[in-house]
């Protein structure tokens, strides 16, 4: 198991990589405006078991693997980034029309949110690249590596959960002001849109920068 000191230091850095705001707080902040609170806070549960998924590979050596491959890596990189801008398009395209997350019963649709959110956070490369940096430098060599990543990743994906979730209900929350005026939450929607995909031009820049020195 993790020592006392690595699992503080660990929890100290989670912290600070988790509460200053950054791409996942604006996915976040853009969805709760295109879509309320509710929504919201399954995006970043979708989020969440994506960069699940990542930390679980990290764990098992598949996260070096990925990365040792540049050509992968980058497909990885750009395939989030292509996304988040469609998801942004999207919003601001049918920011005056009814809930775009919905089932044919008018319902809110669990499983589009979720699976949507699963992508933009398994193709999250800035978590990856974190994880791989980061977990080696907390590992007591005296047990078992796997269970303390593992373990990091739980302590880190628990508070991500919580801290994204107060930006999805805050923002959710103000929503709902616009939301007497259909104008005004058209407005209030396409700017989520735009914020999604900004975010999305953003990490598509990252990505290709080395192509052009």
């Amino acid at each position: 198991m993790l020592t006392t000191a690595n699992l503080l230091g660990f929890l100290a850095l989670a912290l600070v990589i988790i509460i200053v705001p950054g791409p996942s707080v604006v996915f976040t902040i853009g969805r709760a405006l295109v879509l309320g609170p509710g929504p919201a806070v399954l995006s970043v549960a979708g989020n969440v078991i994506g960069v699940g998924v990542q930390i679980v590979a990290v764990a098992l050596g598949a996260g070096a693997i990925v990365v040792a491959s540049p050509p992968l890596f980058f497909a990885i990189k750009v395939l989030g980034a292509a996304f988040l801008i469609y998801l942004g398009i999207s919003a601001f395209k049918h920011r005056a029309d009814p809930l775009e997350i919905s089932s044919e019963s008018g319902r809110v649709d669990t499983k589009k949110i979720l699976s949507q959110s699963f992508v933009v956070g398994i193709t999250n490369a800035k978590t990856l690249v974190f994880f791989l940096a980061a977990f080696p430098q907390f590992v007591d060599e005296g047990s078992n590596p796997i269970t303390q990543m593992l373990l990091m990743g739980l302590i880190f994906s628990v508070i991500g959960f919580f801290s994204d979730s107060v930006y999805a209900v805050a923002a959710g929350t103000a929503r709902h002001w616009f939301a007497d005026s259909g104008k005004r939450l058209a407005v209030l929607r396409g700017a989520g849109g735009v914020a999604l995909s900004l975010l999305g031009a953003y990490m598509l820049f990252e990505a290709l920068k080395p192509l052009f020195g």
